[in-house]
């Protein structure tokens, strides 16, 4: 769509567009790298990633026209601005590739959920390998029309040449059914802790409804955030960049591209056969603990030194998974830097002062259980959580008199703390530095509903052709309008398709629903069913706030705990329904409601992108969880039968990988706050000062607020408190190392090689991040076939694979 601005209106409309000042999306680079100057208002700055491979259609725009200055210049630098509407999209080749990477991507996904650390099944595999089995099917598949029976309908198994609309639509299809699913955490506790295996069809049924509920619940934030293109959506940006790439690249192949492609199999070659080492044959490069080596039967070097029990000081790892390690929520290679720089802060907050502090400092006052997240007795003994309920599902007061109260380690305490403070801190963070933005995109949403018969996408176009002949008229009319109204380039060419009736949300909603409903009222899952009317409730009402978060700074914050706890309070008084399971429930519930609709939102934001329409995008990812989650269920089932003893604890797995450190951490939770209940659990003098958690997380804010006002150059507005919470709430017992070779490579990657390597970060970044998590997952999947899936097959001892410790910390205490 050429300019429509002639140039008189271009001196006039000169409409900005910025990401929030809050949240900086990516590393500031000097001006010597950028080439950019203050006067050239970043109109001729340098190309952001991958554009040396993509022809950018911004360079042929006017960046005046109010429909592209409205685009982020970092967008519209990516995002292609045109469109060609018949280009296939539901194709035969669409579903077959869309079987053949879910099935293996959500069985993989729900192996990692019992993992202490992981790399996910990546997104980026997906869309680069997909990219060339579709162009191989375009040439080998016949031309051939078939006929569906019963309904007079033909399909062609080769409608062309193969289109980038079909890719996007596999690679959206992937990301919403080859992941994991949160309600496999309470089914698995069930038939782990209690022995008690819910019947497969209700617990299909039950995945199923917690994912369809969270992808229905993104209606309510996509009004706000989907539309607005001040909202970048980084996640979706660099799958775009890439998806650009692609698509160029299949059109007119050129030099850098094959160079590109060549060093991502390469890569991926490598990563998936060294990963054998770390992950089966030499377990010692898991953790490289340098203290234990200088004085292996020193206790007090052993737990300074050791990744796997102790601190992690100066600790290395050559383990993919315990680098990219995706619990702490900030990406190596897609994340800036200041966030990493957040993160590793808080980790050496908790692993480098607080956990030696707690073991010779007395901090807390209960020196045991300082490495576990399992509840312990008051001299340290293994707690008999089991014992708390009985068979009617009602807490056993006898046996909780007989073993006393429940006592937490003071490393786990402080994990609930952070934990807290994180989620008031959201919350806090968006009043302070988010609150106008949101508050603009609401004027869009109440506009468009004040215009009936126009869809999401229609503005005011039609006044703007209707006074066309007048370039006052329509500056003024464009300019009265543009807060409240998306006139951006993106938004006018996704007018070609159809919306997405709301309607279609509802049923979502209503299928969920009923099906959640007859399995909650059939007792089945442990939950009263007013229960779950409050954690939609509560699901709900954290989709905006939230989702404008990962919007702006692509981090997802954990929600669990608060849930649980809300939940142990609601029925901490009930004389039935007081099963520790019953908080993962709901839990799996509220919080899901939020991560789908995330996730629901990102992939339509890539659709938004990349010009597909919208209900193609909604089927592909409902269509997406209904074949993901009974492999999620199958995936399960065979790690439980298979990893029991390990998961269990009954034998320790000495990777400390098996160790199902999630599903203790779940189980923990359930019975402080269900069996023995928030109330009770309060009043303990180890647990006092846990509610402080949230003054604090909603006061801090505040202060970074105040901070960044009176020192603006100081930028104080990038130590986002939410992120730093939260990565102080990740519990460090198992697994400490990771986060410190994390950092090195982060400063290498999105520090020198983004500022000073520019033009290398730019082609192979992207690419580098795709191989890594790709050649992990292929290992994985290697490993399970060759020395799991028949008859399990463990690697004999060696030096590197040292029985009693594979750190060489032999004086390590448990």
């Amino acid at each position: 769509m050429a300019s429509r601005t002639s140039g008189a209106a271009e001196t006039e409309a000169k409409f900005t567009s910025a990401l929030p000042a809050a949240e900086p999306p990516i590393n500031p680079r000097p001006a010597a790298a950028s080439q950019v100057s203050d006067k050239d208002n970043g109109q001729n700055r340098e190309k952001l990633p991958v554009e040396d491979a993509v022809e950018v259609d911004a360079d042929l725009e006017d960046e005046n026209d109010p429909e592209i200055s409205q685009i982020p210049a970092e967008v519209r630098r990516v995002v292609s601005l045109h469109d060609d509407t018949t280009l296939p999209t539901l194709t035969f080749r669409y579903f077959l590739l869309s079987v053949i990477f879910v099935i293996p991507g959500a069985f993989l996904s729900s192996m990692n959920s019992f993992r202490t650390t992981y790399a996910p099944y990546s997104v980026f595999f997906v869309q680069i390998a997909s990219n060339y089995v579709g162009l191989w099917l375009a040439r080998v598949l016949p031309r051939r029309q078939i006929r569906i029976p019963l309904i007079n309908r033909t399909f062609s198994l080769n409608p062309g040449p193969w289109s980038v609309k079909e890719h996007v639509l596999v690679t959206i299809t992937a990301a919403s059914g080859a992941t994991g699913n949160l309600a496999t955490t309470p089914i698995a506790m069930s038939d782990l802790y209690f022995n008690r295996r819910v019947h497969p069809a209700a617990a299909i049924f039950f995945m199923w409804s917690i994912d369809a509920t969270g992808y229905a619940f993104a209606a309510i934030a996509r009004q706000v955030l989907l539309y607005e293109p001040a909202y970048p959506w980084f996640q979706a940006l660099c799958q775009t960049a890439l998806f650009e790439t692609q698509s160029k690249q299949n059109k007119n192949p050129t030099p850098t591209a094959r160079k590109q492609i060549r060093v991502f199999w390469w890569v991926l070659l490598g990563i998936t056969l060294w990963q054998f080492l770390p992950e089966y044959a030499f377990p010692m490069l898991n953790s490289m603990a340098f203290l234990c080596w200088v004085a292996p039967h020193n206790p007090i070097a052993n737990f300074i030194g050791s990744g796997l029990g102790g601190m992690g000081f100066l600790n290395l790892t050559f383990d993919w998974a315990n680098i990219s390690n995706y619990n702490a929520g900030v990406p190596l290679f897609l994340s800036p830097w200041w966030s990493q720089v957040v993160l590793f802060c808080s980790f050496v907050l908790s692993c480098w002062v607080l956990l030696p502090a707690a073991k010779w400092g007395g901090l807390g006052g209960y020196p045991y259980c300082l490495m576990t997240n399992r509840a312990c007795t008051a001299d340290g003994g293994k707690y008999p959580v089991t014992d708390l309920v009985t068979p009617q599902n009602t807490f056993n007061q006898t046996a909780y008199e007989e073993n006393g109260p429940l006592h937490l380690g003071v490393h786990y305490l402080w994990s609930i703390f952070f934990d807290y403070a994180s989620y008031s801190s959201a919350y806090s963070w968006i009043a302070f530095f988010g609150a106008s933005q949101i508050r603009e995109a609401y004027k869009k949403f109440r506009a468009r509903r004040n215009n009936p018969g126009q869809g999401i996408n229609h503005q005011c176009t039609s006044q703007y052709l209707s006074l066309r002949n007048s370039l006052h008229d329509i500056f003024h009319l464009c300019d009265k309008y543009r807060k409240v109204m998306d006139t951006d380039r993106l938004n006018v060419l996704m007018r070609s398709y159809k919306e997405v009736p709301l309607w279609w949300y509802v049923a979502l909603f209503a299928a969920s629903f009923v099906a959640t409903m007859t399995i909650v009222g059939l007792d089945i899952l442990y939950i009263p069913w007013w229960t779950y009317l409050v954690a939609l409730g509560t699901g709900a009402a954290v989709v905006v706030p939230l989702g404008w978060l990962y919007a702006i700074s692509n981090f997802q914050l954990p929600i669990g705990t608060f849930n649980e706890l809300l939940y142990g309070t609601m029925v901490q008084n009930l004389g039935s329904n007081r099963s520790p399971i019953g908080a993962s429930v709901y839990g799996s519930i509220a919080g899901d409601a939020w991560y789908r609709a995330q996730y629901m939102l990102q992939d339509q934001k890539i659709g938004h992108y990349m010009h597909v329409p919208q209900r193609s995008v909604f089927f592909s990812q409902v269509f997406g969880i209904t074949m993901g989650v009974p492999i999620n269920y199958a995936a399960m089932t065979w790690i439980i039968d298979s990893k029991r003893d390990y998961l269990t604890g009954a034998i320790d797995d000495p990777a400390h990988i098996w160790t199902a450190q999630s599903l203790t951490g779940s189980l923990t939770m359930g019975v402080q706050y269900v069996l023995i209940g928030p109330t009770r659990l309060f009043q303990q003098q180890q647990f006092k000062p846990l509610p402080y958690a949230f003054l604090v997380g909603a006061a801090c804010p505040g202060i970074i607020y105040l901070l960044h006002r009176l020192f603006p150059r100081a930028k104080f507005h990038l130590w986002n408190t939410t992120i730093f919470f939260s990565g102080g709430s990740i519990f460090y017992g198992n697994v400490s190392t990771g986060y410190f070779s994390r950092f090195v490579g982060g400063f290498v990657v999105m520090y020198w090689a983004y500022r000073y390597r520019y033009q290398l970060w730019a082609k192979y970044n992207f690419i580098l991040a795709a191989a890594f998590d790709a050649g992990f997952n292929l290992n994985m999947l290697l490993i399970f076939l060759i020395f799991g899936s028949a008859k399990v097959i463990g690697m004999p001892n060696w030096w590197g694979n040292d029985a009693a410790s594979v750190e060489k910390c032999y004086a390590l205490e448990d």
